[in-house]
């Protein structure tokens, strides 16, 4: 099933798009649903970490899709919403709201709320182990038992990116997007940067145990 960091469900089609476009270009995976049918139709077929939830949604209100999504989950929801009443604020928390963000917002404020919530929510992890390395997020090393493993920024930025991927295909054009934060990178760029990974994290480069290539779509780290 594929992930998504964030879903916003809102009828004000171009502030939503902008939203989702800010958020994409700075790593938080975003998809953009207009009513209650697209929501549910979407997490059908998805997952979504959080949820970023208006009030008013044409025929369907944004606390009922909240008391609907509260019985079958319990991910955070962030409601955003023009109206300011105190009765609304109370209501949101009371029924299940995570946090309640009046509009109009600014962008890089809402991407700090949305990547604080996440992180509280997943349970952040500074160091994460696989085989003979541990991969330090905080310090941004690579380790082995020798010490550290010296790695260039982009390779650093891409291993990173696959292990907090991990056991997910990772298509190339999400890693342009979120690694390079362009979407000019070629192939070439990018296969390099996964052979000099794989020369330094597996016994075999040639048959990888950890960065395995997918083939006509990018690249899966694998761990047990």
């Amino acid at each position: 099933m594929p992930k998504y960091d964030c879903l916003i469900v809102d009828d004000e089609e171009a502030l939503s798009q902008s939203t989702c476009e800010y958020f994409n270009m700075f790593g938080v995976k975003t998809f953009w649903a207009a009513d209650e049918k697209d929501c549910f139709d979407f997490l059908a077929q998805n997952k979504a970490d959080l949820i970023l939830l208006d009030i008013n949604l044409g025929k369907s209100s944004g606390f009922e899709i909240c008391k609907k999504l509260r019985n079958a989950t319990s991910i955070p929801i962030l409601f955003i919403s023009a109206r300011t009443s105190d009765d609304d604020v109370l209501l949101a928390l009371n029924i299940g709201g995570d946090d309640y963000i009046q509009k109009p917002y600014s962008l890089n404020i809402l991407l700090a709320k949305v990547k604080t919530v996440l992180k509280r929510y997943r349970g952040h992890i500074d160091i994460l182990s696989f085989g003979n390395f541990k991969i330090d997020f905080v310090m941004e090393k690579l380790l082995d038992s020798d010490g550290e493993v010296k790695l260039k920024s982009m390779e650093y930025k891409l291993l990173a990116y696959l292990i907090q991927s991990k056991n997910r295909t990772v298509s190339k054009e999400e890693l342009f997007q979120n690694v390079w934060r362009d979407t000019i990178t070629g192939d070439g760029t990018l296969n390099v940067h996964i052979r000099r990974l794989r020369e330094k994290i597996e016994d075999n480069p040639n048959e990888p145990y950890y960065i395995k290539t997918v083939w006509g779509t990018g690249y899966v780290f694998e761990t047990d």
